[in-house]
């Protein structure tokens, strides 16, 4: 299977959204959402079972590439804005009358796109959106790697918490027809989070699942999308939480599971164990599917690996796949 064309990483792309005037990718576009791995070598990794009661599943053609980068090595050449939190505006191409029976949401004949981004709590950012003359219109988000869609509401608008992943962190937004915006936020306390995202397109059962401590499955320290807790565990000392990014509902969605960590926990010291598991579902037995992942540890930069899987014919629809290898395990150190 082909490898996935080059990401477009957040700081180019502001880049070349200042310079070309938000020319973004076109629908078919984002579909190459995800890019060719480095040269390193390819990797097979162990799948296991959830569990004694789960079916353990023959798989083969797992395909596994890493690549290890930094922000530095973007190079410094694109000029970011100044401010902590900036706005740029764009202009929406001319809208013809609206017709009978059209959308009542087109009410004038021209419009501004415009972007914010607000730092929050465990290293969060608020981002919302303003695109009056694109209501109910699919747009890609995109931030230092992770690339996600979402769906403006009925008004244009959108507003959403996405995890960062850089301390000056940029979001870029990419509509199908051209426009687009970026807003910029500093995230101060970035450095005190460790952070896992696993990235896909379409419905593919993958899931991240984090054991906080020796926890067993369903125990207290068991963190998924069935069990996320919220920013307020962070902050608390209870441990990590999960969240997620990207409309399932939209055409051709790609979607970001982003699990989050405190770089230093005051009561407990340890290790958390990831793992990214996907179950065998109509959606996408007898496929091939793809990810992939951005680990964010402290300073060293952003480390991203690609994932190819055959998944199992639809006679294995209700079980589980188990990468236990593709995500590092963090290393808690307690205060």
């Amino acid at each position: 299977m082909p490898h996935i064309k080059e990401i477009m990483t957040a700081a180019g792309t502001l880049g070349c959204a200042i310079g070309i005037g938000f020319v973004m990718q076109s629908s078919d576009a984002a579909n190459e959402r995800y890019g060719a791995a480095s040269d390193a070598a390819v990797q097979e990794r162990e799948l296991q079972a959830l569990d004694a009661d789960t079916t353990m599943l023959e798989v083969q053609d797992i395909t596994l590439t890493s690549a290890d980068f930094s922000i530095g090595e973007l190079g410094t050449s694109v000029r970011l804005p100044e401010t902590d939190i900036q706005v740029i505006k764009t202009a929406a191409p001319e809208i013809a009358a609206p017709v009978p029976g059209a959308s009542p949401d087109v009410v004038g004949a021209e419009c501004d796109i415009t972007a914010n981004a607000r730092p929050m709590a465990a290293a969060m950012v608020n981002v919302t959106l303003d695109a009056p003359c694109l209501p109910n219109e699919r747009v890609t988000v995109h931030h230092n790697g992770m690339i996600f869609t979402q769906t403006t509401s009925r008004t244009g608008a959108l507003d959403i918490a996405v995890p960062a992943l850089a301390e000056t962190a940029v979001f870029v937004f990419a509509f199908g027809n051209g426009d687009g915006a970026v807003a910029q936020a500093m995230v101060e306390d970035i450095a005190d989070f460790n952070r896992v995202v696993l990235q896909w397109k379409g419905d593919t059962g993958f899931q991240i699942h984090a054991l906080e401590f020796g926890s067993d499955y369903n125990g207290g320290g068991h963190v998924w999308s069935g069990k996320p807790r919220d920013i307020a565990s962070a902050i608390t000392g209870e441990g990590g939480f999960m969240t997620m990014n990207g409309d399932l509902s939209a055409a051709d969605p790609l979607l970001a599971e982003v699990y989050t960590f405190p770089a230093a926990m005051e009561t407990a010291g340890g290790a958390v164990e990831l793992s990214v598991e996907t179950e065998v579902i109509a959606a996408n037995c007898g496929q091939e599917i793809e990810a992939r992942s951005l680990e964010m540890r402290g300073t060293r930069g952003i480390k991203t690996k690609d994932l190819s899987l055959a998944v199992p014919d639809c006679d294995a629809i209700g079980s589980f796949l188990v990468l236990n290898n593709l995500l590092e395990d963090l290393k808690v150190a307690s205060n």
